[in-house]
């Protein structure tokens, strides 16, 4: 056995720092001794140090690979020994960690010809988190290792300045000769020599630093790589691209090379298994994300995947697990059998009950209340609904219906069931309710891709209770054309309200300027006073029409026209400030570029949930909002004959409207397009000047770029100087690095699909540089070559703007898998200050997002026709294998449907971006016997929604196929118009 005196670490840590003798055995009891060696024959293992020196320690075969680490930590007084453990290569030829509780003979097949790797198996994300300068040293010794055998891979300017650090420690201060002869005779980062005249200029800036301080330099460096402490697990996905896992202190990280793609936080994991050679990935929901709620990767062998499984879960124990996991307790579910037991009665084998038990059990509401979701739960609601019926139980169920419907507000008086407006636990006919934005029952976890809400009920099936209702109303087509006015009207003052929030928000900081208070406040405050007067009488409009009121008059009352034309004439004395939309953008663009205080407050803002689309979004309603006037005013001057008694001032409102919108037509254009530059301007970093007057965006989406590493995903961004080419996962911030710029002066395009013998390629020439790039089907790749050849024929003639757009530390036209040249989320050479800010967080699920993962792509003219469709409205809504339809509120606009319990709610509970989904009728082998039903469809996710009427059918389908069907062709504007001055 190793001596635990100083002598054998005369060449070691303990030489340079001087250890004490004290032992230290990991991080539980420093001064403690190692357990006592059990019984056995004993082996000497051989233990290669990080300073490349070796150990020999004796030790017992039947000894526990722990008793061995002790000795290992003991050997070199290392208290934190928590960090570290020993590696070793199996009979499989894979690498893995010694296991602390296994015994040593059955992990090392042949101990005296194995050598186990003294090395850090967990990597904190902050060295400060290191107390004792003995574990910084190791700590700086793994990095010189990573940094040598090109595991550590980063750019040019981070290797040399670590460097730097490595050789300060090593010979001192910068002295010319030594300091190059040293270099020239010692390799520490691969291709080394080009680099030696930067590592010496960086050394010379190092004089007076201490080898403690050098080590704790190098791993503030080293911290901050994207690469470190990261070991590649190689994988493939279900499509059979060559990727890595990596397991870090944040969570599973995704490579494709030495790229991060992707990164899956401990807080969105909710299991980790393997089957076989399929590594899995279990994730909570999350209304941001549209990933599937089970990651598959593809590993070379099972081995494989129990390795990287069983790092995953001890990172995970390291990092996250502060306190012994409790076992969950089993849910309490109540049987009939029990519930008659409780109340003295006898069980049957059917469900015959007795008319005596029956009233005897009446006399106990509670039981009583419990049996009835008991048996809906075991035998549905109509066996339920007989035994009530047939024992004189009838009057009891209008009361225990309230227990399922979430809009009573009723609480029971069982003390186990309670339902209210917030919440429903009931059974709904035989399907459990959830508490949404919440887990779901029995442990489910709703998919990310689709959304929570759309797993489970949120509200009782009404089939019978709607088609009394529909026979009860009006049929008229022009009383759902007025209801559809009444339904997005009210969706529309929730948005309004939001901006009247925003500026309650920031209006009282000292930071927001008053030209941006006074802009808001002028604009916004009449447009919500005017809209909530105008709502309450469409709302009593309605009413009068429907018949729900004391006045049963018909006729008269079954109009709008007159209702529109009275408060259009009202709205025009606003429509000064509507013009105001744009000064309200540039107002508060300006705002937050001068003030990095209100720019954090508007991000925040948008980060709430009742901002559910961007910002800028809702400012730009108001002229939004006209445009949906004057289409419902169209439906109905074309629906109405010319003798109906509406149809005179429908036409006149809609002349009213028209007139507004034509006078705003320009000024929309202009500041949907500034808008959508603005919100790609958060999208994207490493660019500069992206929103500048003559600069338009035409498209962005999806496309592969041809590399020497094969096809690699890249986000395209086309506008009419420039293409910009990006990644996603390089930051934790959810936003898309720059790789390379393409100007379209000089450019040409052509079809390369035979030159490449890549489906779907085509090839951009530019004057600079050639792109090959592959569109994922056929359609995709006509769009994008149509909207390039109009994009590179305008800018032969007109003077845009200036296509240099990226940032001064990116290289121009170049991809990290094209260069040696690693693209860094930080700046390795400034300030150490700046490594210590927190990532701003990102709204994660805007529509760049979207197309990444959906692999698609889409245009402005997309974007025009997504918001200006908005609709809104009840529908329910049924899954492929459910059997009840539940209610919803539904909201479309932004290429999305928002999900609401009820149009009074303030923010949705859900979401469903649409694109790649398909809309149809379902066929009769799907057994929807309904009327006015759509299927979504997209890839194993089905979803049916049944409207009210053919007419509400119709809408729906339309504006869903405007979101699922993009159009092609660019809206090209007038370089003097596309930027508001």
């Amino acid at each position: 056995m190793a001596e635990s005196d100083p002598e054998p670490m005369a060449s070691g840590a303990g030489q340079r720092l001087g250890a004490p003798e004290t032992l230290g055995i990991s991080t539980l009891d420093p001064g403690h001794r190692p357990p006592a060696m059990p019984p056995g024959r004993h082996v000497t293992i051989r233990v290669r140090m990080l300073d490349d020196t070796e150990e020999l320690f004796d030790i017992s075969q039947k000894a526990s690979g722990k008793v061995l680490f002790d000795l290992v930590c003991s050997h070199m007084n290392l208290i934190e020994g928590d960090y570290f453990g020993l590696e070793f290569q199996n009979h499989q030829k894979m690498m893995v960690w010694l296991d602390h509780i296994k015994p040593i003979i059955k992990q090392l097949r042949r101990p005296k010809h194995t050598i186990l790797r003294f090395a850090v198996k967990f990597f904190p994300p902050d060295h400060a988190q290191l107390l004792e300068e003995l574990t910084r040293y190791l700590f700086a010794l793994q990095i010189k290792h990573d940094i040598s055998c090109g595991r550590l891979t980063c750019n040019d300017s981070s290797g040399a300045l670590m460097v730097s650090h490595i050789i300060q420690s090593e010979i001192g201060d910068f002295e010319e000769s030594q300091c190059r002869s040293h270099l020239l005779n010692n390799n520490y980062i691969p291709d080394q020599m080009p680099l030696i005249d930067k590592i010496m200029e960086f050394h010379s800036k190092n004089i007076g630093h201490t080898p403690a301080e050098s080590d704790y330099q190098l791993l503030e460096v080293a911290r901050r790589l994207e690469m470190y402490g990261i070991r590649l697990h190689p994988a493939k996905d279900r499509e059979g691209t060559r990727l890595s896992l990596a397991v870090a202190h944040t969570g599973v990280l995704v490579f494709q090379g030495h790229t991060k793609i992707n990164a899956f936080n401990w807080s969105k994991v909710r299991k980790l298994s393997f089957k076989r050679k399929r590594f899995l990935i279990k994730l909570r929901p999350d209304l941001n994300s549209s990933y599937q709620d089970t990651l598959e990767f593809l590993m070379a062998s099972r081995d494989c995947c129990k390795v990287f499984w069983k790092i995953c879960v001890e990172y995970h124990a390291f990092f996250r697990l502060f306190e012994e996991p409790k076992p969950k307790p089993k849910p309490r579910r109540v049987c009939i059998i029990k519930l008659l037991r409780l109340s003295g009665l006898q069980s049957h084998s059917s469900v015959s009950l007795s008319l005596n038990s029956l009233l005897q059990l009446s006399q106990n509401s509670s039981l009583l209340s419990l049996l009835y979701l008991s048996l809906q739960r075991s035998f549905g609601f109509l066996l339920c609904f007989y035994v009530f019926l047939n024992h004189s139980l009838f009057h009891f169920l209008p009361s225990l219906w309230l227990l399922n419907d979430p809009r009573a507000g009723v609480v029971s008086n069982s003390p186990h069931l309670s339902a209210s407006s917030g919440h429903s636990h009931g059974m709904v006919n035989g399907q459990k309710s959830l508490e949404l934005c919440s887990h779901s029952p029995g442990g489910r976890q709703p998919s990310p891709l689709t959304s929570p809400l759309l797993n489970d009920a949120c509200s009782v099936r009404t089939d019978d209770e709607d088609e009394v209702r529909r026979k009860r109303f009006p049929t008229d087509r022009a009383y759902f054309i007025a209801k559809e006015l009444l339904t997005t009207e009210r969706t529309y003052l929730k948005d309004l309200e939001v901006v009247t929030s925003f500026q309650s928000a920031v209006g009282q900081d000292e930071a927001t300027p008053d030209s941006l208070k006074n802009t808001v406040f002028s604009t916004f405050e009449p447009l919500h006073k005017f809209h909530t007067g105008f709502l309450r009488e469409v709302e009593q409009r309605l009413a009068l029409w429907e018949g729900r009121s004391n006045a049963h008059i018909k006729g008269d009352y079954q109009r709008i026209g007159d209702v529109m034309l009275k408060n259009f004439q009202g709205l025009k004395p606003l429509t000064a400030n509507l013009h105001k939309q744009s000064e309200v953008l540039l107002e508060l663009e300006k705002a937050c570029r001068s003030s990095r205080r209100l720019e954090v407050l508007c991000r925040d803002f948008e980060l709430q949930k009742v901002c559910y689309i961007p910002l800028n979004v809702f400012i730009l309603r108001p002229l939004h909002r006209l445009i949906h006037y004057k289409q419902i005013l169209e439906r109905l001057c074309k629906h109405y004959p010319a003798t109906h008694v509406d149809f005179r001032d429908c036409r006149a409102a809609l002349a009213d409207v028209s007139e507004v919108v034509d006078q705003l037509q320009g000024s929309l254009i202009k500041m949907e397009n500034f808008q959508k530059l603005l919100e790609l301007k958060k999208d994207l970093i490493g660019v500069d000047n992206l929103v500048v007057p003559g600069r338009e965006f035409i498209r962005l989406g999806c496309l592969s770029k041809l590399s020497g590493k094969g096809l690699q995903q890249r986000m395209f961004f086309l506008f009419n100087d420039v293409i910009l080419y990006t990644s996603r996962g390089m930051t934790a911030t959810n936003q898309f690095k720059v790789h390379g710029q393409l100007p379209l002066h000089g450019m040409t395009i052509r079809e390369s699909e035979d030159e490449w013998g890549v489906p779907h390629a085509f090839t951009l020439v530019g004057q600079q540089q050639s792109v090959v790039v592959a569109a994922s089907s056929l359609t995709e790749m006509e769009k994008w070559m149509e909207d390039i050849k109009g994009a590179i024929e305008i800018a032969k003639t007109s003077n845009g703007p200036s296509s240099d757009l990226l940032t001064s530390n990116l290289t121009d036209n170049k991809c990290p898998e094209d260069t040696s040249v690693e693209a860094e989320s930080e700046d390795d050479i400034t300030a150490s200050h700046t490594s210590l800010e927190r990532p701003a967080p990102h709204r994660g699920n805007t529509m760049v997002h979207v197309c990444w993962h959906r692999n698609t792509s889409v245009s402005m003219v997309d974007f025009s026709i997504a918001v200006e469709n908005q609709l809104s409205g009840n529908l329910l809504r049924k899954f492929k294998n459910s059997n009840g339809w539940q209610k919803l509120w539904v909201v479309f606009t932004n290429f999305s449907l928002f999900f609401y319990k009820s149009h009074q709610d303030d923010y949705p509970l859900a979401s469903l971006p649409l694109l790649g989904y398909s809309v149809t009728i379902p066929s009769e082998s799907e057994n929807i016997h309904k009327d006015y039903v759509f299927k979504l469809h997209f890839k194993s996710h089905v979803y049916y929604f049944r409207s009210e009427s053919e007419y509400t059918f119709e809408r729906w389908m339309e504006v869903i196929r405007s979101a699922t069907v993009p159009s092609s062709g660019a809206r090209v504007l007038n370089n003097k118009e596309s930027h508001p001055h």
